[in-house]
């Protein structure tokens, strides 16, 4: 297993807890630290001490001072440390559960695939209004079972070889590499999405910091150049939109209909999982769902054009 971290001491001993009682035990397990200035460091060497086989690596080169992608960087550097033919990685931010690594492993110890995809789902212990909220606009599952193919690395497992076909994890881009890696490898082969992998993920969103998140997967996707029917579709949603306010003295029929399909696409992936929350979280849902196709469409096209990441709280507080 591997992983990057930086400037992650509020999570970073439940994360090495949860990697460290697995039922399939792994043969390693690899963080590097990309130069934190809070106390991840010294935790993590604590951590070692405790743990033989935890290998803990302080790299300054996986910084954005030092490296346009750090955290491609880190998984880079963690991964040609590593001496195991199969590679899992996992994210500061996020716990898993016992058979996790068992779980996600198993369609490649099999030799049915080179690939395989756990995705995320909220901590259940741990999980705000605004979560819930934003959670299928960023990627991510209400419950465990919930089927997802979702390329986060926050649960992610190849074989060596098939990251060295790919070229590694981008470096060029600081977010959005793992949806560049993912499309790279789905090119080459395909992916297992076995059930019950999933990391669990820790947002603790407000509405404005949920709605960073979706701006900052948006730019980079804009600087990446991928997801452009994304684009699309969300620009088409906000023209409509504005059509429908323009016209609604003529006519509310356009209104009532870009409302009703807003409402559809607010619990269309989910909705299941909903049914017993609370009204309070259902408008929350509504409320996000109708800002997100603006975030989404200025993000994305201001990255496209400036080709600049926002950067993400890690980095924020390195540079506090």
């Amino acid at each position: 297993m591997i992983a990057t971290v930086l400037n992650e001491v509020n999570d970073i001993e439940r994360l090495v807890a949860s990697l460290m009682h697995q039922t399939l035990k792994p043969a390693e397990v690899v963080i590097v630290d990309g130069g934190s200035r809070d106390g991840t460091w010294e935790r993590l060497q604590a951590a070692q001490s405790k743990y033989p086989k935890l290998k803990a690596i302080r790299d300054d080169s996986c910084r954005l001072p030092n490296s346009p992608g750090p955290i491609s960087r880190g998984r880079n550097v963690a991964i040609e440390a590593a001496t195991s033919e199969v590679i899992a990685t996992v994210d500061a931010g996020c716990t898993y559960r016992s058979d996790w690594l068992e779980t996600l492993t198993a369609p490649i110890r099999r030799g049915e695939v080179e690939y395989s995809l756990g995705g995320s789902c909220l901590d259940p212990e741990q999980r705000t209004i605004w979560d819930v909220a934003a959670a299928p606009f960023l990627g991510v599952k209400l419950r465990e079972d919930a089927p997802t193919k979702s390329c986060t690395a926050r649960s992610m497992a190849f074989r060596k070889e098939l990251w060295k076909r790919v070229g590694g994890f981008p470096e060029e881009f600081l977010l959005g590499e793992d949806t560049v890696f993912d499309l790279k490898a789905r090119s080459l082969t395909s992916a297992a999405f076995p059930s019950s992998a999933k990391a669990f993920y820790r947002t603790r969103n407000t509405l404005p910091s949920a709605l960073r998140q979706v701006a900052r997967y948006a730019t980079s996707d804009g600087v990446a150049g991928v997801r452009r029917a994304r684009l699309i579709r969300n620009l088409a949603r906000c023209v409509v939109e504005v059509l429908a306010l323009a016209i609604v003295r003529y006519t509310p029929i356009l209104l009532a209909c870009v409302l009703a399909f807003e409402v559809y696409t607010a619990f269309r992936l989910d909705w299941q999982d909903l049914r017993a929350t609370s009204t309070r979280t259902l408008f929350a849902r509504i409320l996000v769902s109708l800002m997100v196709p603006w975030v989404v469409a200025w993000n994305q096209i201001k990255g496209t054009i400036t080709k600049q990441n926002l950067p993400n709280p890690q980095n924020l507080r390195e540079r506090a």
